[in-house]
């Protein structure tokens, strides 16, 4: 699929919306007082009465659920203004003990918002947030292999969920995957929701539908539950192929709701899509209308921190290459680390790092050495001012980059290079007797590139340039070592 819709090979525009659904970093469930960091626990362990569903309970709204969604909101440029309100939606399914979820009907918290995404290219397209709601987790069902039952967790029942639905503005697999990874790093960067798929804590739909240019749409199908950003890629471009398989031989695309096999990388029929009139929602009783006043929403947005977006334009500002801004501004330990890197603790030999090298060094070298390792940066022993203070040593030219990369396995220990440098004697050679001398010993040890040099081949100084930075154990200078060379082999 490329940009603008069209099929690769076929003739038909992918139009495609997604539902994103975030649990809230929440301390207890967004309608009780029973805690909600249930990871790692045994099954069913974390309920009380009201996540049972047992007679006589009743919902009291978790406040701390209400401004994280007011904040994510805010940062999607939604309008959380004004009356929102809890309904019961009703189904039945084994995971859910109420056989209701308490969900937002015509009232979300947040609605009419969009968030620009920038494409690996550098094009940019704006995505519409039609609305975000509030609701309760339903519980969680495994089916051992081969087994006759299921097995039923309610641990994540009744867990804080924020629900992002998007107008259908999406139109290929990569648009969606970049829309995914914008929504994920301003989730963290708020700090509303971890957001890592890979736990369960950001899971996604995908509704699409095909048609000819310049025709009506077409009939959607939606496929549920995706926890991998891939997933939701490969799951797009498998559907948008099926879909026009159908249509090519004059079939007929049904409303269904799919699942996703990541084995098979295929989806599969897992029931006849429900209309809105199925759900039979009303108002929840025991929960009023909540009104969301210009003050509170005011008091929100002051506890608001940078927004992805913000670090984007402020390191386009301070000189850094767009790929490398993005990086940075999309993770929250990478830009959290470069920023204090950048602005190094105050101490006399401290100076600011230039900002292109120090994000070269800690998304190229920094990043490599860490995953050789399998280590994160937050688990690393790595301080940002010695990293700081590495690329200064090299700015300054007290050291090498040779040296400097030769530093780096103790610098992510904990050392401080400036220590190491001292302790081991490894600043940079600067004095031109013992560089001449190097350089008088390769040029007698290979007489054959000297001569190559002085017929006219000036590239050739390359061969001995290598040496003469070994016989310095890499100390030397470059620079002078060049201009050395040259003077010597009578080049200009």
């Amino acid at each position: 699929m490329r940009r603008g819709g069209i099929l690769r090979g076929m003739s038909y525009v992918a139009v495609i919306g997604l539902e994103v659904h975030l649990q809230l970093k929440t301390r207890s469930k967004i309608f009780s007082s029973c805690p909600q960091e249930y990871h790692g626990a045994e099954p069913n362990t974390f309920t009380d009465p009201f996540t049972l569903g047992l007679p006589g309970t009743l919902p009291t709204l978790n406040r701390e659920a209400v401004e994280l969604a007011m904040m994510f909101g805010l940062g999607l440029n939604c309008d959380v203004s004004g009356f929102t309100q809890f309904h019961r939606k009703n189904y039945f399914y084994p995971d859910a003990p109420k056989n209701f979820q308490l969900s937002q009907y015509d009232r979300p918290i947040a609605r009419d918002g969009f968030l620009d995404v920038t494409l690996p290219g550098g094009e940019v397209s704006r995505v519409r947030i039609k609305r975000a709601h509030l609701e309760d987790d339903a519980g969680k069902l495994t089916h051992p292999t081969y087994a006759p039952y299921s097995m039923l967790d309610l641990n994540r029942a009744g867990s804080s969920l924020l629900e992002m639905v998007t107008e259908a503005d999406i139109v290929s697999a990569e648009q969606a995957r970049a829309f995914l990874e914008s929504v994920q790093a301003i989730a963290q960067a708020l700090g509303v929701s971890d957001a890592t798929p890979e736990e369960g804590k950001m899971r996604c739909d995908v509704n699409l539908s095909l048609h000819k240019p310049g025709e009506p749409w077409g009939t959607k199908c939606e496929v549920k539950n995706l926890n991998s950003f891939r997933s939701v890629a490969r799951a797009i471009e498998f559907e948008a192929a099926r879909q026009a398989r159908i249509l090519d031989a004059g079939g007929r695309i049904t409303q269904d709701t799919l699942g996703w096999d990541e084995g098979g990388q295929k989806t599969f029929l897992m029931r006849t899509k429900e209309v809105e009139a199925d759900y039979r929602y009303f108002p929840e009783p025991d929960l009023p209308p909540l009104d969301i006043t210009p003050e509170w929403i005011a008091q929100v947005r002051e506890r608001m921190p940078e927004l992805p977006a913000q670090k984007l334009e402020r390191y386009r500002a301070a000189g850094v290459r767009e790929a490398d801004a993005q990086t940075l501004s999309l993770s929250v330990p990478l830009s959290r680390f470069y920023d204090e890197a950048l602005t190094p603790e105050p101490r006399p030999d401290a100076q600011k790092p230039d900002a292109q090298k120090l994000a070269n060094w800690l998304l190229g070298d920094v990043s490599g050495l860490l995953a050789a390792r399998e280590e994160t940066l937050e688990a690393s022993a790595l301080r940002p001012a010695h990293l700081a203070a590495l690329v200064g040593l090299i700015d300054a030219g007290t050291i090498s980059g040779k040296i400097a990369k030769d530093l780096l396995p103790d610098v992510l220990t904990g050392h401080d290079p400036a220590a190491l440098v001292q302790e081991r004697g490894l600043s940079v050679v600067t004095d031109t007797a013992a560089i001449d001398a190097a350089i008088d010993a390769a040029m007698a040890a290979d007489p054959a590139t000297v001569e190559k040099v002085r017929a006219g081949n000036a590239k050739a100084m390359n061969a001995l340039f290598g040496p003469v930075m070994k016989a310095t154990g890499g100390k030397a200078k470059p620079e002078v070592v060049r201009e050395r060379l040259s003077a010597k082999l009578g080049l200009s």
